[in-house]
């Protein structure tokens, strides 16, 4: 069926060019680069079709290109297949546990203030900082648009992408980042908590009060923003994080791979009780 499918490809294309790019390009996707040029364009009039300007939109796909790279990549996730002190070795090393405590140390008045709102405890919110970017160190520099469009129009999460990818043209749309700060990591996450393009238009918020959710720069909006999003996704105060509770479903929402969850898990109970035990 996908063979017959990719053959149709380039007629897809072509008659969604010329009726404007309207579904034609939605339904449209390849495993490999032909016809991706031709898609491009015609996204972009989709784009604009379902209210995104026409600076923002041609701005997003002016210069992106098919990367076979990620799409190899995307096929593999080798970080996910690694076994759970594997995993804890390079995700949540004792180094993190450390800069953890420290930075909600110091931090005291702000996650006290976000938890009193939200219900989300300092550890896990510390964890899922300090394991998604480094405290912020590490966000990623590639350019959004260029991850996002080459994966919408791959077979493999068609649909999802494409509304990625209309997502991140609405965020410099509506103001929240600037077409220059859309930089981040291989699938289009961005900021300090790595959201994907529709996360941050639903769930990011404003955690320091200069009326802008920041996820890039303030620190505040991001620690704010992962707990509005656990809390959305059903966390409840005071339901713990082991294993078992009713929280550690909730991680199930930030991250698919079970030894991700274990791992924030892990981590926020070494950093709730000094590292003085594992959690296994």
């Amino acid at each position: 069926m996908r063979s017959t499918h990719k053959r149709l490809v380039g007629a897809l294309v072509g008659l969604g060019m010329v009726l404007g790019g309207g579904a034609a390009s939605a339904a449209s996707c390849n495993d490999g680069p032909a016809g991706f040029d031709a898609w491009v364009q015609a996204f972009e009039q989709e784009a604009v079709s379902k209210g995104i300007s026409p600076r923002v939109a041609q701005a997003a796909l002016t210069g992106v290109a098919y990367d076979s790279r990620l799409i190899a990549y995307d096929r593999t996730q080798k970080p996910f297949k690694l076994t759970f002190e594997q995993f804890v070795a390079k995700r949540a090393p004792a180094s993190l546990i450390t800069q953890a405590r420290s930075r909600i140390q110091r931090n005291k008045a702000l996650f006290d203030r976000v938890e009193a709102q939200y219900g989300v405890p300092a550890p896990i919110l510390a964890t899922i900082w300090g394991m998604e970017t480094a405290f912020g160190a590490i966000q990623g520099k590639k350019n959004v648009f260029n991850g996002l469009a080459t994966l919408a129009f791959d077979c493999r999460r068609t649909e999802m992408f494409q509304r990625e990818l209309i997502a991140a043209m609405q965020l410099v749309d509506r103001g929240d980042l600037t077409m220059g700060e859309m930089r981040g990591a291989e699938h289009g996450e961005i900021g300090q908590a790595q959201f994907l393009p529709s996360n941050y238009l639903k769930y990011a918020v404003d955690g320091d009060g200069d009326g802008r959710r920041d996820m890039v720069r303030s620190s505040a909006d991001t620690i704010a923003s992962i707990a509005n999003y656990l809390r959305a996704k059903g966390w409840r105060a005071g339901g713990g994080w082991e294993e078992g509770s009713a929280n550690f479903a909730v991680l199930g929402e930030w991250n698919k791979a079970r030894v991700y969850q274990r791992a924030i898990a892990y981590a926020a109970t070494q950093i709730d009780q000094g590292g003085s035990r594992a959690q296994r």
